[in-house]
């Protein structure tokens, strides 16, 4: 079942949206060599509680934090630890927040300190593929024309899209129908409606597709180690351009000009 929104229940994901960008902004502030990624997830937590948020993630399927915090190879849905940030990392943090009866969820990689100009070249181009694929997203439009916009982009620069892991609908719940694939056929897929919302969340490897998942029962990495880049938005469909709910503009106004920022020219 796919649940298309009201004005009035979009705008209460917006709000939503709003306490999210915000989480992600305190949490961009510490990162930085030698802050472990547990302290990351503690100020998130605090933050979303403290403005009257729950963080979605937390007990979401037995999750155990606020954040999923996915350092380098690791692709999605890896656990804050007592890992110490070091120069050359790459941090992927994915974050939801319930707020008044529904969620928002988003993600951002950062570079730590100094790294390769090949590893931020792909953070460059994973950040685009989102806007890429956001860019087709309308009413009447398919979700095969969607995939199709991010695979398209990034194969072309080499890069490979994950097939395991997809998008989703959003909402009331976490996850919703539809799913929402990275990859795909133009004219292939389901008909997007007006009032559906959507998390589009490109998952993009610097080397081949393959993933393998680890024994903690979450953690996915990259079946070759090579590292792998995340971005999401929430948004809504539209009759005409999408609408982005979430927002990086907090983000971007800790990372701006410094080695955090991945600077998208759009």
């Amino acid at each position: 079942m796919i649940y298309l929104k009201t004005e009035q229940e979009i705008d209460l994901i917006k709000q939503s949206a709003q306490v999210l960008g915000k989480a992600h902004a305190e949490v961009a502030k510490w990162v930085k060599p030698g802050v472990t990624t547990k302290k990351l997830d503690e100020i998130a937590e605090a933050y979303i509680r403290d403005n009257g948020g729950v963080p979605s993630f937390k007990g979401f399927n037995g999750f155990p934090a606020s954040l999923c915090i996915s350092l380098n190879e690791v692709v999605v849905h890896g656990f804050p630890s007592n890992y110490e940030l070091r120069d050359g990392d790459i941090l992927s943090v994915d974050c939801g927040v319930l707020l008044n009866g529904f969620h928002s969820d988003s993600a951002y990689t950062y570079p730590v300190g100094e790294v390769s100009q090949e590893v931020r070249e792909l953070l460059v181009a994973t950040k685009k593929s989102l806007y890429e694929g956001i860019a087709i997203v309308a009413d009447g439009m398919r979700m095969g024309d969607v995939g199709f916009a991010i695979q398209n982009f990034v194969e072309q620069r080499g890069y490979s899209v994950v097939r395991e892991l997809v998008g989703h609908g959003i909402g009331r719940s976490l996850h919703e129908s539809p799913e929402v694939p990275n990859y795909g056929k133009r004219g292939k897929g389901i008909k997007l409606k007006e009032g559906m919302v959507l998390a589009i969340e490109p998952m993009i490897n610097l080397g081949t597709k393959g993933v393998v998942q680890e024994r903690d029962g979450w953690t996915i990495r990259t079946a070759d180690r090579k590292c792998s880049a995340h971005f999401e938005h929430t948004v809504v469909v539209r009759k005409g351009q999408a609408e982005i709910l979430t927002t990086f503009d907090y983000i971007e106004q800790v990372t701006a000009n410094t080695s955090l920022a991945v600077v998208v020219n759009q």
